[in-house]
């Protein structure tokens, strides 16, 4: 089973990243991965890569800076696997990744597949961020399965489908996912979920296909995550609108609560912080969703 890996980038000072991801997908233990990297609207940064002749498959340049979602859709196009798999350029693939996402498809009929995202420290720590809000880092939140299981969704960085089914779906809705310093989220929670309508099949998940998300210390600033959960709200306000269920969210209310109850009994100063750093983020949450609430409805786009 064929393997078409896509990666999208844009930054300069992202190369290096974008460079160990690419790395590390050559050091699969998988033997039929394709490697499609999607430049998103900057011909120097394209022009680096082609010069220093870094081994890409499908190279593509987008000649303006179209987003996350459509850069994505330009590489399912292209692709020519049998699964299609997203990875982000700041993540770092374990050597046996793709072998085990690919297990799913051929053990366990799945039509797509994800895995677990641990968080890399760049520089330390955050024993302030509750595992419960891993999600901000681009990491597997507390309260996800431990086991093989199916899953609405996991995360853009460890996701897979075959390849007739996203196609089939016509990949990501353009009104979502990052472009520029837009922060309207949740593309793949709305892919999965439209995938679940249509197939009614959701995404099997394997703690043991596991890649590393970078963590970059400007991503531990307090203005960053809460501009993160305030658009994770408004986001899920916005999916709310157009018809999609909320029951995963709802959920999740359940495991912030377990969160709060452990804490309480802790009585250590981390557990204390922690408390109070889910509190803020938590109503953070609920305002961007009540300020899209107060809002006219907008359309997802195609």
């Amino acid at each position: 089973m064929k393997a078409s890996v896509i990666v999208c980038t844009h930054r300069m000072d992202r190369y290096e990243d974008f460079k160990e991801a690419v790395s590390s997908l050559h050091r699969q233990s998988h033997p039929d991965v394709e490697v499609v990297a999607v430049i998103d609207g900057n011909e120097k940064l394209y022009n680096r890569i082609k010069e220093e002749g870094i081994k890409i498959d499908r190279l593509l340049l987008n000649e303006q800076n179209i987003g996350l979602s459509r850069s994505r859709n330009r590489g399912i196009n292209e692709a020519s696997g049998d699964i299609i798999v997203f990875f982000d350029d700041d993540a770092v693939a374990t050597p046996d990744w793709i072998k085990e996402l690919v297990r799913m498809f051929e053990e366990r009929d799945a039509i797509a597949a994800g895995g677990k995202l641990l968080p890399r420290w760049t520089s330390r720590k955050a024993d302030f961020l509750p595992g419960e809000y891993y999600w901000l880092i681009g990491a597997t939140h507390k309260g996800f399965p431990e086991e093989i299981t199916e899953v609405r969704n996991t995360y853009g960085s460890n996701l897979s489908f075959k390849a007739e089914v996203i196609r089939a779906l016509n990949g990501f809705k353009s009104g979502l996912g990052v472009k520029g310093t837009g922060l309207l989220q949740g593309e793949e929670t709305e892919l999965c979920q439209r995938m679940k309508e249509m197939f009614g099949k959701g995404v099997v998940y394997n703690p043991e296909a596991i890649v590393y998300h970078k963590v970059f210390p400007e991503r531990l600033r307090m203005k960053y995550l809460l501009k993160r959960t305030f658009w994770q709200g408004y986001s899920k306000r916005v999916m709310q609108e157009t018809g999609y269920p909320l029951g995963e969210e709802q959920r999740f209310l359940g495991v912030l609560l377990a969160g709060v109850g452990r804490r309480i009994k802790a009585k250590s100063p981390v557990a204390f912080k922690q408390l109070v750093v889910l509190a803020i983020f938590t109503f953070s949450v609920f305002l961007g969703y009540t300020a899209k609430l107060l809002r006219r409805k907008e359309k997802l786009g195609p």
